[in-house]
């Protein structure tokens, strides 16, 4: 910086005020004498080499990596369930470990077709349109001119270029090339530049985040569409089971051995779980229309597909989740947090900056006529070279309230981003452990379930042999409806809190690692 003080000190005055031809003469011969020519050959170069080294200089803060706060290990339930998650890599492909091949197709769709996904995609061109916008400050900047008039001036204003002193009018022919480059020496535009690619940045975790959300929700109401038809196959098979004890009460109604009672008991149980199955084909729809909406599909679209019941996705017994020192490099939200923490701080050096003069070259050269027949000649050359500077002198705390603005938004992306990293930590933490509560409630469920089947078949043995009254079969069936209506979603909660700790983990980026066998544990 001192160099160029140097240099503009000794160049404000000739440009304010024109030299004496006698003394710039003598000066020189007495320059001439003082300085041979080698040593105005090294001044030159030094002169050049401190321009060179000031445009080197970067103004403002350099941007450090910041060190997230880091866990020493995932938390371990005090009761762990038959699934656990391990430190090993996590699988770049995590929908495929529930070996469900509509889920895997279903899921490449919505990469494909997804409306969200081609937003984010939308968003990062123009990121990519807005950087490629600010990078071209770096480079000169050319343009061809060209001009045709036909002019008349005052005789009683400047003068006229014609020499006819406005006493008639003329053509004025001009053409030519112009050209112009701001010498970055304190680096504002790079960082300009660094700010552009940090914004970019942003851009792409962005796309990453709606990314791995499309992946998520596609996973979640598929799992869900799957329970729903589950629940119904089991609200039917419950149905046969009232029905029948409706045709036995009948039976025995008609031997003698049953009252009314029993008949009307028995039909009402069979209204009301006829009633339960409505809601369920309606939730059924809606589950399909989120699947349809998801691949960018009308409504219905996937219903001929995706009607058809299947089980739902089960977990393997290994779940590999990582190591905790890789979630800063895996989740969107934090790796988009550090990108605009990136670009705050440039945006820093681009406020201090325009503290600084700037510097640009300027040229033109082209051919001015007024006769189309003079146009071109070697008499009719035009051209200009130089330099411009601007500095700016007072602006009323402008450029000071902008570097004021920019630090304080520095310090607002470095908060957020503390709390973007602690907010990770705390889904991964729930996340694990509604995984593990998941899965010790489903495994209790199956026992439940277990035993009210045999306390159904008892009930109604005892039923048929006249040792309980039919208000036991009816309690005993209600109860076993109940609980195989609760297995049923607490095994969809399994599969579903699997995908939400998968989401929580930023989805996985490694590479795929085998999947152990899935365990059925299935008691319907």
């Amino acid at each position: 910086m001192n160099s160029l003080a140097i240099l503009w000190r000794g160049s404000l005055l000739p440009l304010g005020r024109e030299a004496d031809p006698k003394k710039s003469t003598s000066a020189a011969h007495s320059s001439g004498s003082k300085l041979p020519r080698h040593k105005s050959c090294m001044l030159s170069a030094a002169i050049v080499l401190s321009l060179l080294s000031l445009s080197a200089c970067t103004v403002g803060p350099d941007f450090l990596k910041p060190e997230p706060q880091q866990v020493a290990e995932w938390s371990k339930p005090a009761n762990a369930a038959e699934s656990q998650a391990t430190t090993q890599t996590m699988d770049e492909r995590w929908w495929e470990v529930f070996h469900d091949p509509k889920l895997s197709a279903l899921s490449q769709r919505a990469l494909t077709d997804n409306l969200d996904l081609k937003l984010a995609s939308s968003r990062l061109q123009q990121s990519r349109a807005a950087r490629q916008v600010i990078t071209a400050d770096r480079y000169p900047m050319t343009a061809a001119t060209g001009s045709y008039g036909r002019e008349r001036n005052s005789g009683e204003g400047l003068s006229d270029p014609s020499g006819k002193n406005g006493h008639s009018a003329f053509n004025l022919w001009d053409a030519g090339f112009s050209a112009s480059w701001e010498l970055d020496f304190w680096g504002r535009v790079r960082r300009e530049t660094e700010a552009a690619d940090a914004t970019l940045e942003v851009a792409e975790n962005d796309r990453r985040g709606v990314l791995l959300s499309v992946l998520a929700e596609t996973a979640q109401d598929y799992i869900q569409l799957r329970g729903v038809q589950n629940t119904r196959a089991v609200t039917e098979q419950n149905l046969d089971v009232a029905r029948h004890s409706l045709k036995l009460s009948q039976l025995r109604l008609a031997d003698g051995v049953a009252t009314d009672l029993d008949v009307a008991e028995a039909a009402a149980q069979v209204a009301a779980i006829e009633s339960r199955l409505p809601a369920l084909e309606q939730r059924q729809s809606q589950l399909i229309n989120a699947l349809s909406l998801l691949m960018g599909e009308p409504p219905q679209a996937l219903h001929a597909e995706l009607s058809t019941d299947a089980p739902v996705p089960q977990t393997p017994r290994q779940v590999a989740i990582g190591l905790p020192s890789q979630l800063a490099e895996r989740r969107p939200d934090i790796r988009q947090a550090e990108a605009r923490l990136h670009a705050a701080t440039a945006s820093i050096g681009v406020a201090k900056g325009d503290f600084y003069p700037r510097i640009t070259l300027s040229g033109n050269i082209g051919s001015q006529a007024m006769q189309l027949s003079d146009f071109g000649s070697w008499s009719s050359r035009s051209f200009g070279i130089g330099p411009q500077f601007s500095l700016p002198l007072f602006d009323g705390g402008r450029l000071r309230g902008m570097l004021n603005l920019r630090e304080a938004q520095q310090q607002e992306a470095a908060i957020a981003y503390q709390q973007t990293v602690l907010r990770a930590w705390h889904e991964i933490d729930d996340q694990l452990t509604a995984y593990n509560a998941s899965q010790l409630r489903r495994d209790s469920l199956a026992e439940a379930v277990r035993q009210n089947q045999i306390a159904l078949r008892t009930a109604q043995q005892q039923y048929v042999e006249g040792v309980v009254d039919f208000v036991n079969v009816l309690t005993v069936q209600g109860e076993l409806l109940a609980t195989q209506q609760q297995w049923v979603e607490s095994s969809t909660g399994v599969s579903l809190a699997m995908v939400g700790l998968y989401k929580a983990l930023g989805g996985g980026w490694e590479s795929v690692y085998p999947v152990a066998k899935v365990a059925t544990n299935n008691p319907v």
